[in-house]
């Protein structure tokens, strides 16, 4: 069986910044990105009884991602809601949106991608800093995961997450 390339792993994130889900601006990361983790952060905790069993209790996940280096753009609706969020120093829900990970493959046909699954979850996008050096206008940011997180399907053409169908 083929291993998936990284690139089949999409990122993406609504710039719209609408948490009703009604009227979504799906955003794909990665163009000047080299590396990006979802870094899950577990709450697993071990024990040893008097019986010399290990217990391990996984108590949940605190996932995040950071996105650095991510530059300005003037015509990028993201680049210009991260500065809003940054210049204004914005907190609590100003910083909520959603973010959606899919896993993309080749299709049949060789001429394009289609989704294997995707799911979309909460997250809050805080900007951690602002300037950067001489290559452009920079704008790292972590992506923090808030949870209710759906399973389903992303059209890549459309870039819109369907629930429920993968």
């Amino acid at each position: 069986m083929a291993k998936a390339e990284r690139k089949y792993l999409a990122h993406f994130i609504d710039s719209a910044f609408d948490t009703t889900y009604a009227k979504p601006s799906y955003v794909r990361l990665g163009a000047d990105l080299e590396e990006y983790h979802i870094e899950l952060n577990p709450d697993v905790e071990t024990k040893k009884n008097i019986l010399g069993e290990n217990a391990v209790v996984v108590n949940g996940y605190e996932a995040s991602s950071n996105v650095d280096p991510y530059y300005y753009e003037y015509d990028d609706s993201l680049s210009q809601k991260i500065w809003d969020i940054g210049m204004n120093r914005t907190t609590g829900d100003g910083c909520k949106t959603s973010v959606v990970d899919a896993l993309l493959k080749l299709s049949t046909d060789g001429n394009s991608v289609e989704c294997v699954e995707a799911w979309r979850e909460d997250c809050y996008v805080v900007p951690e800093s602002i300037g950067g050096d001489t290559s452009g206008v920079q704008m790292p940011f972590t992506i923090h995961r808030a949870g209710n997180r759906k399973k389903g399907s992303f059209n890549v053409s459309t870039k819109t997450f369907t629930e429920g169908n993968s």
